[in-house]
């Protein structure tokens, strides 16, 4: 039945009867369909599934999957930053930015809940696909019985964003940058963002596509989502003939839109102001197709996983914010606090209960 537990759903599809798993990327040239995870820090995994199938809830209870949720309770998440840590990390990149060290950097900090028991990635999953439906909606289950790594993976994401597409040679990003409750709180500060990270995506794409391929398909358009807006934009470009996935990621992660810019700068920057890795927190996560030479990975954000704090069994959550010098920091702060609150509320919910948002900004 372990194995039977091994799960991957994206979007209307779900994968399961688990083959293997790995560390190589180069695996992922070779063939099968592929459930992987790379984060933020680097590193990479991959889940090979041999069963691929229309989504169905019912199959997945067949095999033993619950649809029990345990709430995590609001007041249990504690923060890796504190409000004046977060507000001082932001006039920190400022003054980066002053003295042209850098333009613009994606400060992040990292919720942490204590858990009893393993999180049900199926039924958070459900919460998720009901109360805060998203594009790249997704859940990845492999117990490490099964997979034979140290740990469990145990992931859920509601991410709006598209990190990476491929179909044949073609890739595609789709870079957020500008986030507000409604239209009309969206600032010129996040216009000027979103340009300056599709620039890099650009050049991004440009180390590993074809010369004079890459192009911008569509700029600063506004996507509306549960709780907030985002501005979005589209590049594409077009990979050269047996161009593998080794390249692929070494050019283009971590991902632009949740760097910065200049990326090597901004890690830098990110490095030195932040407590602890970020973990598939801003990495990317998704699936590879080797047959057919499809992809698509999301960017880690809006993401649920499940990790050991102090050896202890624990739930975690990261949420950010694009700083340049116009960013005002408690504004700031209160972006991270609107990208959360959703989430956890979500989070709270037993199978028929949704908590309204509500998180305290000093925890």
């Amino acid at each position: 039945m372990t194995k039977a537990l091994a799960v991957a759903i994206f979007g209307n599809f779900m994968a399961t009867n688990f083959v293997e798993a790995t560390t190589d990327v180069s695996r992922l040239d070779d063939e099968g369909w592929w459930a992987v995870t790379h984060s933020f820090e680097g590193e990479f995994q991959a889940f090979r599934f041999s069963d691929l199938q229309p989504l169905n809830l019912a199959k997945l209870v067949e095999l033993g999957h619950d649809l029990i949720h345990n709430p995590i309770e609001i007041s249990s998440w504690t923060s890796s930053m504190s409000m004046a840590d977060y507000v001082a990390a932001v006039e920190s990149i400022r003054q980066d930015v002053a003295r042209g060290w850098v333009y613009q950097a994606n400060l992040c900090r990292v919720l942490s809940a204590p858990l009893e028991r393993d999180l049900n990635v199926v039924a958070l999953w459900k919460l998720l696909s009901e109360h805060n439906p998203a594009p790249y909606l997704s859940a990845l289950q492999v117990p490490a019985e099964v997979s034979g790594l140290a740990n469990d993976v145990r992931i859920v994401s509601a991410s709006p964003e598209l990190f990476l597409s491929r179909k044949n040679q073609t890739l595609r990003s789709s870079p957020i940058k500008g986030t507000a409750r409604v239209a009309s709180e969206l600032l010129e500060k996040d216009q000027t963002e979103n340009i300056m990270i599709v620039d890099l995506v650009r050049n991004d794409l440009g180390q590993v596509c074809e010369s004079g391929s890459v192009r911008v398909v569509d700029l600063l358009r506004l996507e509306q989502h549960p709780g907030l807006v985002h501005l979005v934009s589209d590049v594409e470009g077009t990979l050269p003939i047996n161009t593998g996935w080794i390249k692929i990621f070494a050019a283009l992660l971590p991902p632009g839109s949740v760097s910065g810019a200049p990326k090597s700068s901004a890690l830098e920057v990110i490095q030195r102001l932040e407590n602890g890795s970020r973990g598939i927190y801003c990495g990317g996560f998704g699936w590879v197709n080797a047959d057919d030479q499809t992809a698509e990975l999301a960017v880690g954000i809006r993401t649920f996983w499940q990790g050991l704090q102090a050896g202890t069994k624990s739930l975690h959550f990261g949420t950010g914010a694009g700083i340049t010098w116009s960013s005002d920091p408690i504004g700031e702060w209160h972006e991270t606090e609107l990208k959360a609150s959703r989430l956890l509320s979500v989070a709270a919910m037993s199978s028929d209960k949704f908590v309204q948002p509500s998180f305290d900004p000093n925890s």
